[in-house]
């Protein structure tokens, strides 16, 4: 009788840094990752700067101009699927309005960095999976861009971020 091997799901062994959930959780843990990436560590204060400037440049992008907006399309279409693009700009300039997919998608490309979204698993080979992956094209060199270190976000309990590093 010959058995057949069980698969384990990939896990990485990562540390977590907690981030506040204010509804800018998203946006802080970006801003904290692309600083710890330079070896700078943010206080709570700058943090929050950080992030607001972060959710700015989502605004900018998707909402102030057709011509911006067209840089966008994968955006667009996630927030198109749950909402329209009118209500969904007047919700984003709430700072207790959670960022998601669009924002991620957003982000990554203006600011040229991969940002990996990562689950925690359970049991024996407790860890960290990979749950998706924006902007891996920026994890290499490319011919306007500089290889870039990934932001790894924890996303937990349907609605929060945490910041991965290690």
């Amino acid at each position: 009788m010959t058995r057949r091997a069980t698969q384990v799901p990939f896990t990485e062994k990562l540390k977590v840094v907690k981030i506040q959930g204010d509804g800018r959780c998203m946006f802080r843990a970006i801003a904290q990752g692309l600083a710890r990436n330079k070896g700078i560590f943010l206080g709570p204060e700058v943090e929050v700067q950080e992030a607001d400037q972060l959710r700015g440049a989502v605004t900018e992008g998707l909402c102030r101009s057709k011509k911006r907006r067209a840089d966008f399309k994968e955006a667009l279409v996630s927030i198109q699927t749950e909402d329209s693009l009118d209500n969904y700009c007047r919700r984003l300039q709430n700072p207790s309005f959670w960022g998601g997919e669009p924002e991620l998608l957003v982000l990554s490309k203006m600011l040229r960095v991969p940002i990996y979204v990562y689950t925690k698993e359970q049991g024996f080979a407790a860890g960290y999976s990979p749950l998706y992956k924006v902007g891996e094209k920026f994890a290499k060199a490319g011919k306007d861009w500089k290889k870039r270190k990934p932001v790894k976000l924890l996303y937990s309990n349907g609605n929060h971020y945490d910041l991965l590093t290690g």
